[in-house]
């Protein structure tokens, strides 16, 4: 048995509810085991056996008890733990008045990825293979991450539809372990 993080795409907004109560024994159904949630806001941690077909079995399991589409990005406990490791935050200020986010997406992204049009408050720290490391500066208005839905539209133009992408704050990635 191998444990991977589900990051649930877009639930919780408007009419696509789903309770993490109730998105627990819908995965159990499945043969997942150790099933966590965190935060209840579409983060799940679970063990199961290594498979390649674990993503769209969890994405047809939802779509049939809830009634809808959602689009997962998974990640192995692994994975998670090497995102912390390398610390990709690491050069901002502890005292600045930032907000930490990752975009995690489904598939690599092209060697030559380019964010050029981004808001001047998010700052992009780091690109791996299939993450990009924002801060989000606060702005006058009081919020961070006002530059996260530009930078979203940006990347969907640049990568059309091939790619699914959810976006985490970066806290919820460190209690995705504890």
């Amino acid at each position: 048995m191998s444990r991977y993080l589900a990051f649930l795409r877009g639930i919780n907004l408007g009419k696509r509810q789903i309770r993490m109560a109730d998105l627990v024994p819908c995965l159990a159904a499945m043969g997942l085991s150790e099933i966590k949630t965190i935060l209840a806001s579409g983060n799940v941690r679970f063990a199961a056996v290594a498979d390649t077909t674990l993503k769209p079995c969890i994405e047809a399991a939802i779509a049939r008890q809830f009634g809808f589409d959602v689009g997962v990005v998974l990640r192995s406990e692994d994975e998670i733990a090497a995102m912390l490791a390398a610390a990709p935050f690491g050069q901002l200020d502890p005292q600045a008045d930032v907000a930490r986010h990752v975009m995690l997406f489904d598939a690599p992204l092209p060697a030559d990825l380019a964010l050029l049009n981004r808001p001047l408050h998010t700052e992009v720290l780091r690109i791996d293979a299939r993450e990009i490391y924002l801060a989000c500066y606060r702005q006058p208005n009081g919020r961070y991450t006002e530059g996260l839905i530009e930078l979203g539209k940006q990347l969907d133009q640049q990568l059309g539809k091939d790619y699914l992408v959810t976006t985490r704050n970066w806290n919820t990635i460190e209690k995705a372990l504890a």
